[in-house]
């Protein structure tokens, strides 16, 4: 009788929870599982605000909470209101429209669902910017009013713009870092305010920068070096010692150290703890490389085919402390064996170096052996380069009606000017170099020479592509030259490296590897007296769903022409597309070009941008 009543009562139980709760009655306890939420929640809103919403109303946290009664779901929808509102404030509304609706949902859908719709009003705008320095002493006259100056003039939030929390942050933190970076190491903001009016929809901003001292580069304090000279490193660095700190400066000088192969690693930074802002030292902590290194690599060129190279390089050579680079390289169209050695700077930045190379390589349809001999001094600053040199050549071309066995003798001067905003990804900016060489041809008979090559870059700005999330990158239109030119007698047997062949995935695209050049009368290739290179490439940045990429586009037209007379260039178009992806150690580029002469159509690889 017992198991009958038992089971009577369980059917019970099981009848009461399948009926319906009477109308106007409160709904049950929520009862949820680990696999089913306590309740759906929709938002309805435009685009604009609707992605915030749905990301970070404090709601989305409890849908999944076990157990979730009626009267607590209630206070959490109470609470939202104000969490709704609080978001949409950070984008600019304080005046929305928000209704939020709970109702019974019918299975399988969660036991309840949640719709909140919002009608957020009018964005609220910037009218006034008032951005203010505290008072303080200041040893240049008129820099305050500067600095103030650059601030202002780059402020991100001018009158107009839409008020949004994180671009107010980020407009205060823009301005802090224009300070920052030059003249004042040690600004911080004082204090800031932004004033909004729900009623008109108008907002005012003050920000009140202190920039602290004024800062002046010290003497550098090299930290850690046990091998080399610190005093060499000093001369490597080329720090500006007494000029107004600027950290660009600071940081070229530490990718100079780093880059000269005696350090591994290499961090520069500012004392600002100096009781002389005015002669405040800069702290050089690095890790020395060893003596001695052995490097072997291998690669793969559009232009040569597979490569290996075996590199040694020992920074202090017993004889004279010279640094000295030992490098073979071998390839489908060069093979090459040659050493560097190059000497520390001297206070005047001014280094010797001597190098010789001797290698083989594929010059038009001739294959070359030759030898060159290298001497002399060079000096590198901020944006200039300059160097002069000897240079011997001796060249012996084989192959069927080959040219003849020549060496020469010359000395050469080289300029070179920098002025992009970035070395290894420039956007903006121009670079010009210069080469300029005199001398005689040594055999089979002596004839004078010269030999001038220029080359020119320069980047145009070509409007602005937005994404929707508000960043904004400028397309830009690339500009490239390249002109040379051997003077000599018509009989003078110049030596084939000192001629010109172009062609390649930093020439002339859509044609192989230094395949234009001078023809001979049964049609065979060499190299040429003048040469002459152009190149427009438009370069546009990539979004991609509304956000903005690192990757670009690209369109461009190549022509190039070489000859041993000037009115016989006939110039080689190529024309294509390709794209480019911002990597960290420079662009990559792959082009897809169409050389207009040769009917090819050709894939071109490249790293990194050198100048």
């Amino acid at each position: 009788m017992w198991s009958a009543l038992l089971l009577c009562g369980a059917l019970v139980l099981q009848g009461c929870s399948v009926l319906s709760p009477r109308p106007g009655a409160e709904p049950a306890a929520a009862v949820t599982t680990e696999d089913q939420p306590a309740f759906s929640l929709e938002v309805k809103a435009p685009d604009s605000v609707r992605d915030t919403l749905e990301r970070h109303l404090e709601l989305q946290r409890f849908r999944l909470l076990p157990d979730l009664q009626n009267e607590e779901l209630r206070r959490l929808l109470h609470a939202a209101d104000a969490n709704a509102r609080e978001l949409l404030g950070t984008l600019g509304y304080f005046a929305p429209t928000i209704a939020i609706e709970l109702r019974e949902a019918a299975a399988p859908q969660p036991p309840y669902a949640v719709t909140i719709t919002v009608e957020p009003g009018p964005q609220t705008r910037v009218t006034q910017a008032d951005i203010r320095l505290t008072e303080g002493a200041e040893t240049e006259p008129g820099a305050r009013v500067r600095q103030l100056q650059r601030v202002e003039s780059n402020w991100a939030l001018p009158a107009g713009s839409p008020f949004t929390q994180g671009a107010w942050s980020g407009a205060k933190s823009s301005g802090l870092r224009q300070l920052q970076v030059r003249s004042y190491p040690t600004a911080s903001i004082a204090s800031s305010r932004a004033e909004v009016d729900a009623d008109t929809h108008e907002a005012k901003l003050a920000v009140t920068y202190d920039p602290g001292p004024p800062y002046r580069f010290g003497p550098l304090q090299v930290r850690g070096s046990q091998r080399y000279d610190p005093d060499g490193a000093r001369r490597l660095a080329r720090l500006p010692t007494g000029s107004v700190y600027d950290e660009a400066e600071m940081l070229d000088a530490q990718q100079r150290l780093a880059s000269s192969g005696y350090y591994d690693a290499v961090f520069l930074t500012l004392d600002t703890e100096s009781p002389n802002p005015q002669a405040a030292p800069v702290i050089a902590q690095v890790r020395e490389a060893k003596l001695q290194k052995l490097v072997f690599g291998a690669g793969l060129s559009t232009d040569s085919g597979p490569r290996l190279s075996v590199d040694h390089s020992h920074n202090q050579w017993p004889t004279h402390g010279w640094r000295a680079v030992n490098k073979l390289s071998l390839d489908k169209k060069a093979q090459q064996l040659g050493t560097g050695w190059t000497a520390l700077p001297n206070d005047n930045g001014w280094r010797w170096f001597t190098s010789a190379l001797a290698q083989r390589q594929q010059t038009g349809d001739y294959d070359v052996n030759s030898v060159e001999v290298l001497g002399g001094r060079s000096k590198s600053t901020k944006n200039i380069d300059r160097t002069y040199f000897l240079r011997y050549d001796a060249t012996r071309p084989q192959g069927l009606n080959a040219p003849a066995d020549s060496a020469a003798l010359s000395a050469n001067y080289g300029w070179t000017g920098r002025y992009f905003n970035s070395n290894t990804a420039p956007t903006r900016g121009w670079g010009i170099a210069v080469e300029l060489g005199a001398g005689m041809t040594l055999r089979p008979e002596r004839n004078p020479f010269t030999r001038t090559l220029v080359r020119w870059q320069s980047f145009f700005p070509a409007g602005r592509v937005e994404a929707d999330d508000g960043v904004a990158r400028t397309a830009r239109i690339s500009v490239r030259t390249e002109v040379g030119a051997v003077l000599a007698r018509d009989s003078a047997e110049i030596p084939v490296t000192q001629l010109f062949l172009t062609g390649g995935d930093t020439t002339v695209r859509g044609y192989s590897y230094r395949s234009i050049g001078a023809r001979t009368q049964n049609n065979q290739l060499y190299g040429g007296r003048y040469m002459g290179v152009a190149s427009v490439e438009w370069q546009r940045p990539i979004t991609y769903r509304g956000n903005m990429t690192d990757w670009e586009n690209t369109l461009f037209v190549d022509a190039g022409a070489v000859a041993d007379r000037a009115g016989d260039l006939d110039p080689r178009v190529g024309v294509g597309t390709g794209v480019r992806w911002r990597s960290p150690v420079g662009p990559l580029q792959a082009d897809l070009a169409w050389g207009v002469q040769s009917k090819q159509l050709r894939l071109h690889l490249r790293l990194g941008f050198t100048f």
